[in-house]
C-alpha cells in the first residue's frame, strides 16, 4: 500500500514538478545565414518568442573571423570563407523552431548560391547551422516542405547548406543592432514571395468517448516532436491494453478537465470520466509507462502488489477459479495486452495457481530469484516488465511448470 501511494504521489506531484523546466531550459539557439546579416538580424528580432539575435561569423577556416577579412576580394569565391550569420536565441515554449525556419526560408532566396541579390561572395551563402540532431531533422523537414512550393512558382532547387555548427564568432560591436542604430541603412529584401501554406486548423475531434470510463491521452506537438515519435516507437505502438489510448494536440483537448499544463510534449494524461487523475510530462520508457498504468488501472490491489512488488496470489484465488477452465484462447498481460500464455499449454497442477508448460514465444523473460532463502527462477513480462510468477522443472512429462499469478492476467478467447 505504501509503495502504491508513493507511486501515485510521484505521478501527481513529483514528476510534473520536476519536468517543469527552468527558464534557461526553455531557451535554445540556432545559427542561420541568409545574406547580409543586418537585415536578417532585424527581421528575426521582431518575432515574438525570440529573446536575442547576434550578428556574427561561422563555418569558416584558415582566416580570421572578421568583417575586414571575409569581405576581401580574394575570398569572394573561397569555399572556406566565413559566412555572415546570426545566432538566434529563442524560447521554445513561445515559438517553435519550425516557425523560425519557415520564416527563414521565406525571407531570402535559398536557391541562389553564394549570393543574395547584388551581394555576391561565399560569405553570403544560405546556410543553417544546427546544434543537435533534433534541429537538423526540423531543418531538413522544413526545407523539404518548401522545395515543391518554390518549384511550383518557377524557382530552382534549394541551395541552403544544413550543417552542424562548429563555432559561432560574434561580429564587431558596430554590426550589432546595426539597422536599429542606422534606420536608413542597407536592408535589402531578397525574398521570393513564396510562403508556406497556412497551417490547416486542427481537425475537429470527438472527445465524447473520453468522458466515460478510463482513458489515456498522449499529448503530441503539432509540428515535429522527436520524443513523441520515440514514445510511439518504444511504447504506444505496441500497446494493446484494455484502457483505450488516444493521441491529441493541445487544440484537441476540448471537453476535458485537465490540471497539468499542455506546453510539454509528449504529456501523458490518465483520465477518468473526462477528468485528469494524474499526468506526467516528457518521454517515459515502457517500464515507466506501465508502472504509471498499473497505479491507474490496478490501484491499491493484490494485482498491483503482484505486478510491481513481486507478490504472490493467494492459492485458489478468485481469478484462478475463473481462469482455470476458460475456453480456447490466450492469457494476456493485464497492462500491455500482450499475449503471454496459451490455453493449449495449460494444465491442472493442483497447486492452486495457473500452470503452463511454456509461454508464448518471446513474451516473457527469466531472471534468478533468491528471495526468502530459496533458489527460484522468476518470470517477467517482456512488454511491461511486470512480475508474473516462477518456472519450475516439475511439469508433466519432464516439461517445465510455469506457475503464474492469475491477478496480473486477462483472458481473450481465440
Amino acid at each position: 500500500m505504501k509503495r502504491l501511494l508513493s507511486v501515485i504521489a510521484l505521478c501527481c506531484f513529483a514528476w510534473p514538478l520536476q519536468a517543469q523546466p527552468l527558464a534557461s531550459d526553455q531557451l535554445d539557439t540556432i545559427v542561420v545565414g541568409a545574406g547580409c546579416f543586418w537585415g536578417v538580424e532585424k527581421r528575426f528580432a521582431a518575432i515574438p518568442g525570440v529573446v536575442d539575435v547576434v550578428s556574427g561569423y561561422a563555418d569558416g577556416r584558415g582566416l580570421a573571423p572578421s568583417y575586414r577579412e571575409i569581405t576581401q576580394a580574394r575570398h569572394r569565391h573561397n569555399p572556406d570563407n566565413y559566412a555572415e550569420v546570426v545566432e538566434i536565441s529563442y524560447n521554445r515554449q513561445q515559438v517553435s523552431l519550425q516557425t523560425l525556419l519557415q520564416f527563414y526560408f521565406e525571407q531570402h532566396d535559398p536557391t541562389q548560391i553564394n549570393r543574395q541579390g547584388n551581394d555576391i561572395g561565399t560569405q553570403y551563402r544560405s546556410t543553417i547551422l544546427y546544434n543537435s540532431d533534433d534541429q537538423r531533422a526540423v531543418a531538413e523537414t522544413v526545407r523539404d516542405h518548401y522545395q515543391p512550393l518554390l518549384h511550383a512558382a518557377g524557382f530552382g532547387d534549394i541551395a541552403t547548406l544544413i550543417k552542424p555548427l562548429e563555432q559561432f564568432h560574434p561580429a564587431e560591436p558596430y554590426h550589432q543592432d546595426y539597422l536599429a542604430k542606422n534606420p536608413n541603412g542597407y536592408c535589402p529584401d531578397h525574398s521570393t514571395g513564396v510562403t508556406f501554406a497556412a497551417q490547416p486548423a486542427a481537425a475537429a475531434v470527438d472527445n465524447q468517448p473520453l468522458l466515460s470510463g478510463k482513458a489515456i491521452v498522449v499529448l503530441e506537438a503539432e509540428d515535429y516532436c522527436p520524443y513523441c515519435e520515440k514514445f510511439r516507437a518504444d511504447v504506444s505502438d505496441h500497446y494493446a491494453g484494455t484502457i483505450p489510448l488516444y493521441y491529441r494536440t493541445a487544440k484537441q483537448l476540448n471537453g476535458l478537465q485537465l490540471r497539468t499544463p499542455t506546453w510539454a510534449t509528449p504529456t501523458l494524461f490518465f483520465i477518468e470520466e473526462g477528468v485528469e487523475r494524474f499526468a506526467v510530462q516528457g518521454y517515459r520508457s515502457a517500464a515507466e509507462f506501465y508502472q504509471l498504468l498499473g497505479a491507474f488501472k490496478l490501484g491499491d490491489s493484490e494485482a498491483y502488489r503482484v505486478a510491481f512488488d513481486n507478490g504472490t496470489d493467494a492459492r485458489f484465488c478468485r481469478q484462478y477459479e475463473i481462469f482455470k477452465q476458460t475456453p480456447d484462447g490466450v492469457f494476456v498481460d493485464a497492462l500491455s495486452g500482450a499475449a503471454l500464455f496459451d490455453t493449449r499449454d495449460r494444465f491442472n497442477s493442483g497447486s492452486g495457481w495457473l500452470s503452463f508448460t511454456k509461454p508464448v514465444a518471446g513474451a516473457v523473460y527469466e531472471r534468478p530469484d533468491h528471495s526468502y532463502g530459496m533458489q527460484r527462477t522468476e518470470i517477467r513480462s517482456v512488454s511491461s516488465d511486470i512480475h508474473l510468477g516462477h518456472v519450475f522443472d516439475d511439469g508433466p512429462g519432464g516439461q517445465p511448470r510455469y506457475c503464474i499469478n492469475a491477478t496480473v492476467l486477462e483472458f481473450k478467447a481465440r
